[in-house]
């Protein structure tokens, strides 16, 4: 009868009941769920919704290639001109030289800087063969030739920002047609860790010599993309998770109150008389305006971009 009841405890202690403590619960819903997961991981999470864009375009895009096609060449004719773009950087296939010049300063420091670049062709040339090749403008003896610029396509520049598991941040200009201002913007872009700056194909300004000069020499390092049709462009980046933050004279919130502009964002920037087109301007997850106390009507793009540009760095750095 003892081994008996030994028997029947060692049975009865074996069943899996209610440990002694747990309020009832058995073992398994005292368990731990595991490690919280990251926040791209969790459903609902700002980042779980950007990681999916991110996939999605890996997924979907081939390598970054660009693709936006070529400017026009051109030419800088006259002695300064000529100069200060060798001077700062202007990309030049060839330098033509009027035979018989008056060999002055300004040309022997034109000669040096082409000579000292090492991949600029210099030949001497008649004058009406200069006359001829720049329609008859007085070009003082110095002709330098610019190659047409390769334009990215829109797409490379979420790309690459992706690819560096960066949040995309790029500047769109909408009816801006004066190029010194196409490069400030490339330079603030530059200066601020954008990704680049999109143009319109047409009815916009490129990337000409001018563009090159006011970008300081930061158009080597910082592509311009040309779009062509930017409506359907800033709709592509929201379908890639970015969001398209315009400027408004009459924008909603003052630039400083958005917080999106700490992520993946692309600002849009319009003519200083028109601002943005109607178009242009309904597509925009958000208008915005840059409070002015001097009461300024409006800022050409260059230092309107650059203010947005240094808040949405700020946001990014803190």
């Amino acid at each position: 009868m003892a081994g008996n009841s030994q028997r029947r405890n060692r049975r009865t202690s074996n069943k899996k009941g209610a440990t002694v403590g747990s309020g009832g619960q058995r073992r398994k819903g005292l368990e731990g769920r595991g490690p919280t997961p990251k926040a791209e991981d969790r459903k609902g999470h700002k980042a779980y919704r950007v990681s999916n864009a991110m996939a999605r375009q890996a997924a979907k895009r081939k390598p970054v290639a660009r693709r936006g096609g070529k400017g026009l060449s051109e030419m800088v004719v006259g002695r300064n001109p000529v100069f200060e773009a060798l001077r700062d950087g202007v990309p030049a296939t060839t330098l033509y030289v009027q035979q018989f010049i008056d060999n002055d300063e300004r040309v022997r420091e034109a000669l040096n800087l082409a000579t000292g670049r090492g991949n600029i062709h210099i030949m001497e040339a008649p004058r009406p063969e200069l006359d001829r090749m720049t329609n008859g403008l007085n070009h003082q003896g110095l002709v330098l030739q610019v190659p047409p610029y390769e334009y990215a396509h829109p797409e490379d520049l979420v790309a690459a920002a992706f690819d560096d598991h960066d949040d995309p941040l790029i500047v769109a200009l909408d009816g801006v047609t004066d190029p010194r201002n196409l490069g400030a913007v490339v330079r603030s872009v530059s200066a601020f860790g954008g990704h680049g700056v999109v143009v319109p194909e047409r009815r916009a300004a490129g990337m000409t010599a001018g563009a090159w000069k006011t970008s300081a020499g930061t158009a080597a390092r910082t592509p311009v993309a040309r779009a062509t049709n930017l409506t359907r462009c800033l709709e592509a980046y929201q379908k890639a998770g970015v969001t398209v933050v315009g400027l408004a004279a009459d924008g909603d919130r003052e630039v400083h109150e958005l917080e999106e502009l700490g992520g993946p964002v692309v600002i849009v920037v319009g003519s200083e008389g028109k601002g943005l087109s109607r178009l242009v301007g309904e597509t925009c997850d958000f208008l915005v305006r840059i409070p002015m106390p001097g009461g300024a009507e409006s800022l050409n793009a260059g230092v309107a971009a650059g203010v947005v540009l240094y808040e949405a760095a700020r946001r990014r750095m803190g």
